[in-house]
């Protein structure tokens, strides 16, 4: 598997699973895209694939299941988990989806990493730590991506990625990355590209 070179642009969708027995067959790698509602989830990943993978929308907390894409490599995919805590759906919904994310993140034997949307003019919040506290104590991969960056001057953006990366402790801990992002105009892109490269194509310890 190391010898294959990703072509993001080249990913299409597989299937929507509602609930964890819906998913595709646990086998080859993936990585899962998880952020709050408003962090601008399914833009990254369209800017990542330079395509209209995910579906955009400007009520936040549309995506309610769990969406496949398979990359030009074989049983590599890409994954939009739901967006969590904006949606004006009823609880017990919201409540659905959460067993589901749980369920998804903690059976996934070929979960190979997560990338975190985090607004950058808003970082930290709930939803967030827990997602970093899960991956830590799971020792499962994380690359966050500070997105929206093109709302700040870059100053301001640089001081937030420094503050969280110290808050994190990243130089201590060789699972955590952290990067600036903006699907707009598209900075990061390539980082990112690298980064998931790097955690889909890696042979299994």
């Amino acid at each position: 598997m190391t010898q294959a070179q990703i072509h993001y642009h080249l990913s299409r969708f597989n299937t929507s699973a509602s609930k964890l027995s819906q998913c595709p067959e646990d086998n080859g790698a993936e990585v899962a895209f998880a952020g709050r509602s408003n962090a601008g989830k399914s833009s990254a990943l369209n800017a990542l694939t330079n395509a209209k993978l995910a579906r955009t929308s400007k009520t936040p907390g549309r995506t309610q299941l769990i969406n496949f894409f398979d990359t030009n490599v074989e049983d590599v995919r890409l994954v939009d988990l739901p967006g969590y805590g904006y949606a004006k759906v009823p609880i017990a919904m919201k409540e659905h989806w959460q067993k589901h994310l749980d369920d998804y993140l903690q059976s996934r034997d070929c979960l190979r990493g997560v990338v975190l949307m985090v607004d950058v003019r808003h970082p930290l919040k709930e939803f967030d730590q827990m997602m970093i506290d899960w991956c830590q104590s799971a020792q499962m991969p994380l690359h966050i991506l500070l997105t929206k960056a093109d709302k700040l001057k870059r100053g301001p953006a640089q001081n937030t990625l420094l503050q969280l990366s110290r808050t994190l402790d990243v130089k201590n801990d060789p699972l955590i990355t952290i990067q600036l992002f903006s699907a707009l105009k598209k900075t990061g892109v390539d980082q990112l590209r690298e980064r998931l490269s790097n955690l889909l194509l890696a042979e299994e310890g």
